[in-house]
């Protein structure tokens, strides 16, 4: 197994429970790989972004069970919206049948107009009564769908854009519609829990501890700060894996879970010339994610988190309150440890995202920390006085895969066309865009290809929420048309 990120140990934990001996190999010193955390010098543990799930991420959910991190996440029902003006909205779900149960809270959002409100209502509409399948969107950008739905300035700068760059790492007008239209139809449409939050109350790394415990126990091992330089190949078959130190380690099989840019370094380079089996992979492009985080003197913020309209900040998440009951509990337990994540418990930390962050790749540390800092004030007017103790930016330049209109084409399946090596990672043909739930879907598929050449079939996969109320009817309706 190489590679110590979701893809890799999904696989490598279900490959593990189904009794196979794993040997996982990750360059870094930690586990987690574009979804994880670090120490500063200082001691306060980060995260390289703020990493969240929702209701209807049923294989994440699987694996942080199969792990052992269920209990260290935590959902909300309730989304939390500001504008410029400092307004708060929020949406939440209402005891009615879907798609129905989000109505009651959409009304009332104040950041709207009645005519925004009537346009996202037609296009949603439209995306409810085919069953997630809106006719017409095949190799279309989401801005042009939205368009085409006639759609609002404002309906798309306050809503689609908001909720879409965030979730799917990419500006409108370069995702692909299928990807925009299943995030609504999946997340707030189908099920009524499926856009429910859940966001970890420790430090990602730590979701990942169980995963070397699980692989260990079962007679594996979890190899850090070990680097492949080149994935050998004789007679179109799996031979070894040649590590920095130039030794070689062979396997029965091996599943590649690195990006997909690095496993293009890793093997010949006939693999991905025209015509070979990986072409593909060059024509995927990727899109940057930005972190900002803030340690302010004293509390500014009282939400868990918020959604940023109108602002080039999307998200803020109040580490300081989303770590506390985590660190209550642990504090019980271990009372005389420090929290590596919040050391001075009299202040506030907090966490920013900016997704599809192109403009701010060439812009300095100082220019970020000044921007968001000028943006937190329009909305919590206690940072104004409050004195910042400390920041640090993180960077992800090629964090996900861009889902470009058309990206699917280039996309692999876990089948390498190399026998014995497969491929994981949230780039390659899940069904998902580059999420962490794609990640661990990836993962399985893998691991269920590998044990099925073996002879040894094993189902991993978990099925998507089930669809309720009046979205189930045009779900099943939309699949017996298909048929």
């Amino acid at each position: 197994m190489i590679g110590g990120g979701l893809a890799g140990l999904s696989s490598a934990v279900a490959l593990a429970e189904a009794g196979l001996r794993v040997r996982l190999l990750e360059k870094r010193p930690h586990l987690g790989g574009r979804a994880t955390s670090y120490t500063l010098p200082d001691g306060s543990e980060v995260d390289n972004c703020q990493h969240v799930t929702l209701g209807c991420c049923t294989n994440l959910a699987d694996f942080y069970t199969r792990v052992g991190a269920g209990d260290k996440i935590r959902f909300y029902d309730r989304l939390y919206f500001v504008d410029a003006n400092g307004q708060r909205s929020t949406i939440e779900a209402a005891p009615l049948p879907p798609p129905l149960h989000m109505a009651p809270s959409f009304m009332l959002f104040g950041a709207l107009t009645l005519a925004d409100k009537r346009a996202i209502a037609n296009a949603m509409l439209a995306i409810a009564t085919t069953g997630g399948h809106p006719p017409g969107i095949e190799g279309i950008s989401m801005l042009n769908w939205l368009h085409r739905m006639k759609q609002t300035a404002d309906a798309i700068e306050r809503f689609w854009r908001v909720v879409l760059v965030s979730a799917l790492d990419e500006e409108l007008s370069r995702t692909d519609a299928r990807y925009g239209i299943e995030v609504f139809w999946k997340a707030f449409l189908g099920n009524k829990t499926g856009y429910r939050v859940g966001i970890p109350t420790v430090p990602l790394a730590e979701l990942y501890e169980g995963s070397r415990d699980g692989i260990i126990r079962r007679g594996g091992e979890v190899e850090f700060r070990r680097g492949v330089r080149e994935i050998r190949v004789r007679d179109n078959r799996f031979q070894a894996a040649v590590l920095d130190d130039l030794s070689e380690l062979t396997a029965d099989a091996c599943i590649a879970a690195v990006p997909h840019d690095v496993l293009l370094g890793l093997l010949p380079q006939q693999f991905s010339e025209p015509d070979g089996p990986l072409e593909g992979l060059r024509h995927i492009k990727t899109s940057p994610i930005t972190g900002v985080h803030l340690w302010y003197d004293r509390q500014v913020m009282s939400e868990p988190f918020l959604t940023l309209l109108d602002h080039t900040t999307q998200w803020v998440f109040n580490k300081t309150l989303l770590y506390r009951s985590a660190e209550t509990h642990r504090h019980a337990e271990r009372p005389s440890e420090k929290s590596a994540a919040q050391p001075d418990s009299e202040g506030q930390y907090l966490q920013l995202v900016i997704s599809a962050s192109y403009d701010l790749v060439p812009r300095s540390r100082q220019e970020i920390i000044d921007m968001c800092r000028r943006e937190l004030a329009d909305i919590l007017p206690g940072t104004r006085e409050a004195q910042l103790r400390k920041a640090t930016v993180i960077k992800e330049v090629n964090a996900t895969f861009s889902p470009e209109p058309g990206v699917d084409r280039w996309r692999p399946g876990q089948q390498s066309g190399i026998e014995n090596l497969y491929l994981a990672g949230d780039w390659t043909r899940t069904g998902w865009p580059a999420t962490m739930e794609g990640a661990v879907r990836s993962g399985y598929l893998a691991a269920e290809a590998l044990l099925a050449s073996s002879g040894q079939p094993h189902k991993f996969l978990r099925p998507d929420l089930p669809f309720e109320g009046l979205s189930k009817f045009w779900a099943n309706r939309s699949d017996n048309a298909v048929r």
